[in-house]
């Protein structure tokens, strides 16, 4: 599994490259994680309602084909995009779902953060506050998008939306239950490692 590092991205840029990379890859095209973080974007999935936008804002808000609804992408987040051959997997949409969610829960693990899953809704939550955040598409046996962690961001933006077309959803990040913050770079680390292992 190679592994990008492409530092901080308008999203529009990435999004269009996931969408080629997909469609062009082969039953021989090795499975990759893009690691990075975007600048103030907020993304509507698919079958998102526009009307979770509560607020009108200077951020601009960019639809995409990944399921889910709306959410917030900032700098302080870290974004993994999972571009690996579904087919090769031979597991269900939700078992790779959940695969990623456990990835996220080892990571907070290291930080003595207690996180888990949701059965009722994708992402990872402390406390009931939600601080990990998922959508996938598959097309052409890849599954593309991935995931985000809130580390060390701006969550106001969050309050302009109902996250994930959830009202009153609160969101967290490690900054609040942990000080000091770890640095991105070592939890990007430890969160590459664990998705390495168990996808």
């Amino acid at each position: 599994m190679k592994i990008r590092y492409l530092g901080r991205q308008e999203y529009e840029t990435v999004y269009q490259a996931m969408c080629d990379f997909t469609d062009n890859r082969t039953s021989n095209t090795e499975d990759e994680l893009w690691v990075l973080e975007h600048f103030p974007v907020f993304t509507l999935g698919k079958a998102g309602k526009i009307e979770h936008l509560l607020h009108k804002t200077d951020i601009p808000v960019v639809k995409t084909d990944r399921g889910g609804q709306i959410t917030y992408h900032g700098p302080g987040q870290l974004i993994v995009y999972t571009m690996i051959d579904f087919s090769r997997k031979n597991i269900l949409v939700h078992e790779l779902v959940s695969s990623i969610e456990l990835s996220i829960i080892k990571t907070l693990q290291d930080y003595a953060i207690v996180a888990n899953k949701d059965d009722e809704r994708p992402g990872v939550y402390v406390a009931g506050k939600k601080i990990a955040s998922l959508g996938l598409r598959i097309r052409n046996n890849g599954a593309y998008h991935g995931l985000s962690l809130n580390v060390n961001m701006d969550l106001n933006p969050f309050h302009d939306i109902n996250p994930c077309g959830y009202a009153d959803l609160e969101m967290t990040q490690i900054k609040d239950l942990l000080s000091p913050c770890p640095s991105m770079d070592e939890v990007t680390q430890k969160l590459v490692q664990y998705l390495q292992i168990i996808l």
